[in-house]
């Protein structure tokens, strides 16, 4: 098990951390640090002797954060930012059809499984909509909208 990262190394976060429990003065699954922000590893360890673990600073947050491997990209690796992320609720903002059947109906209701960066035509994602059980859809980014605080 040999680091991707040292000491020193500028890093992007590609999903968004909440709080384990782990840090200090936050509840747990309170949001830490969001997806597209940059540090500088100050620390490398490990997590049950079989995960590495990379202690960030987020210089303009004022937190340094345990980042494992896979949540993290090399400053000059390309980054597409995305609208939404794994797991948030969103609506479909037009009819979506297939073969001229109407899979979903405006204003559905569906949940992001998986985010595409490098979709044709730009980011899209799976979503599984309420109104589709045990189907998943590639959707591109532009025919969903965020979900309004409440709904």
């Amino acid at each position: 098990m040999r680091p991707r990262w040292e000491y020193g190394d500028t890093v992007r976060l590609i999903r968004n951390v909440r709080n384990d429990g782990t840090y200090p003065g936050l509840d747990p699954g309170e949001p830490l640090v969001r997806r597209g922000s940059t540090g500088v590893v100050v620390d490398v360890g490990t997590f049950l002797q079989d995960q590495i673990i990379y202690s960030v600073n987020f210089l303009e947050l004022g937190k340094i954060v345990g980042c494992r491997e896979e949540e993290l990209i090399d400053i000059d690796e390309t980054w597409t930012p995305s609208r939404f992320e794994f797991r948030e609720k969103v609506r479909s903002a037009r009819q979506l059809a297939v073969d001229g059947k109407v899979l979903v109906e405006l204003g559905a209701i569906g949940e992001v499984i998986k985010v595409i960066r490098d979709a044709p035509g730009g980011v899209a994602y799976h979503i599984h909509f309420d109104s589709l059980p045990g189907r998943l859809l590639q959707i591109p980014e532009a025919t969903l909208e965020p979900l309004v605080d409440g709904e």
